[in-house]
């Protein structure tokens, strides 16, 4: 997931704003306790999610893909007073886990949790969005995209997270590879939809930030 030569990747970090305490803790029990802690967004990205947050001031802000919450806090540093965070995720046993530290953070009550398939999920939020973060499961990030786009409001923001894809992007694709398949499928929307203006980003896994015109 790392496509700059080390040194330079450290030298990027370390010039970046710092990681803050509540977020590292988050990423060591994420790692001593959570299967597949390769998940987390990171210090990098999180501090790259937490500036266009803030640039962005969104009122209400929807997030595809919980994890252990280190994102949903991320994004939450940008929130206006008033604004709000839906954020969705099928793994029930992370519920109290994310809220812990939702209630450790500034933004608990902030924070609305939703447990179940986002595809069930969505259609029945009764908001439009400022911000919307896509990094649940790849095959349906499609499926996704044509559920909120009209509930995305004007000038709003989708960032879709994971995008290339580990590299396999542009890689022979293996007939079998779902997942790559669907991303392929995804990048392509993005720079086609005639909705939306995109700019992808070779950052970590790849990020890409659309805005809706």
């Amino acid at each position: 997931m790392h496509f700059l030569p080390e040194e330079l990747d450290d030298y990027v970090v370390a010039h970046s704003e710092a990681e803050p305490e509540l977020l590292q803790q988050l990423t060591r029990e994420t790692y001593q306790k959570i299967l597949q802690p390769i998940m987390l967004s990171g210090s990098y990205q999180g501090r790259v999610l937490s500036m266009i947050s803030k640039l962005k001031q969104p009122k209400t802000i929807l997030e595809l893909g919980t994890f252990t919450g280190y994102a949903t806090l991320c994004l939450a540093e940008g929130l206006q007073k008033d604004g709000e965070i839906h954020t969705i995720d099928i793994n029930e046993e992370l519920e109290d886990f994310q809220r812990k530290y939702f209630d450790k953070s500034a933004y608990g009550h902030q924070i609305f949790q939703h447990l179940g398939d986002a595809l069930d999920i969505i259609p029945k939020l009764d908001k439009t969005f400022d911000l919307i973060f896509i990094d649940a499961d790849k095959p349906n990030y499609v499926n996704y995209f044509h559920l909120i786009i009209d509930k995305l409001n004007p000038g709003g923001i989708i960032l879709s997270d994971n995008v290339l894809w580990h590299g396999k992007v542009v890689e022979p694709l293996d007939p079998k590879d779902v997942s790559t398949k669907a991303v392929l499928d995804y990048n392509t929307l993005l720079k086609e939809d005639p909705r939306i203006e995109t700019v992808l980003l070779p950052i970590r896994d790849g990020l890409t930030i659309s805005r809706k015109l």
